[in-house]
């Protein structure tokens, strides 16, 4: 994968529980493989200064302090996982020196181009980061039909608790990339979902791009808090950040 895909996607949340919220937008994405150094177009840099771009630092360990794929080779290598024959990440780009990522997906393909195992990273607006390693037994490639389960362990919305079940599904196609999302606990949870076309990034696609959602991630900040702002109004049950823990280890093991 020498070049980058441009990924205009839809994300849908949906809550569940007695106080029910739900919402639909767009946000553009990018899908490519750290470890090729690939093509970029004019308006486009990896780990230099320009209008979008994405760094190494982002992702892979400690918000700003990441060191990207070589983060995710060494934590299969701990966990005993294969080592992927390519790498493709699912995330967000900087916009005028800004991203923020609630979750990106770092994809491992096998000789096949077929993910056998997909790490979602998830980071919440307090600069907390959690990853879950997701994979079937033995490995095998990761169909849309797959259901792949995981402990909640990390705090990501101060109106639902460290508990409960995710419940992830992977679509990888050359063509369009999907992820579902199922979140459950007693009482409520939500569904997230983000689908979208794979398309070439190009400058045409980044000022088209910019001239639609010029502000990038700060979007997605804004929508955030807009959304916590309705349910707050709403009077759902509350958890401040400040008084949730911390997750022991920042990766933990999905189960099927």
């Amino acid at each position: 994968m020498t070049s980058i895909d441009f990924v205009p996607a839809h994300t849908f949340h949906g809550r569940k529980g007695a106080i029910q919220n739900a919402f639909r937008y767009s946000v553009d994405y990018i899908l490519f493989d750290p470890e090729a150094r690939p093509r970029t177009p004019l308006l486009f840099s990896v780990d230099r200064a320009n209008i979008t771009n994405w760094r190494t630092r982002d992702h892979g360990g400690l918000p700003g302090r990441g060191s990207g794929a070589a983060w995710l080779r060494a934590r299969l290598r701990e966990m005993d996982i294969p080592q992927p024959a390519r790498i493709a990440l699912l995330t967000q780009p900087r916009v005028f020196g800004h991203v923020f990522n609630p979750v990106s997906f770092w994809f491992c393909l096998d000789d096949a181009d077929q993910p056998y195992a997909v790490v979602a990273e998830v980071t919440n607006t307090h600069g907390t980061r959690h990853s879950y390693v997701c994979h079937k037994p033995g490995f095998t490639p990761i169909g849309p039909s797959d259901r792949i389960r995981a402990e909640k362990r990390m705090h990501v919305s101060p109106f639902q608790k460290i508990e409960g079940t995710y419940t992830f599904r992977f679509d990888f196609r050359p063509d369009r990339v999907g992820v579902w999302i199922d979140y459950g606990r007693d009482g409520g949870g939500l569904i997230a979902t983000l689908t979208g076309p794979r398309r070439a990034l190009t400058n045409r696609a980044i000022l088209w791009s910019l001239l639609r959602r010029p502000f990038g991630a700060r979007r997605a900040v804004f929508l955030i808090h807009w959304q916590a702002l309705r349910l707050w109004v709403r009077k759902a049950p509350f958890l401040p950040f400040r008084t949730a823990p911390v997750p022991a280890e920042p990766v933990s093991r999905t189960h099927e």
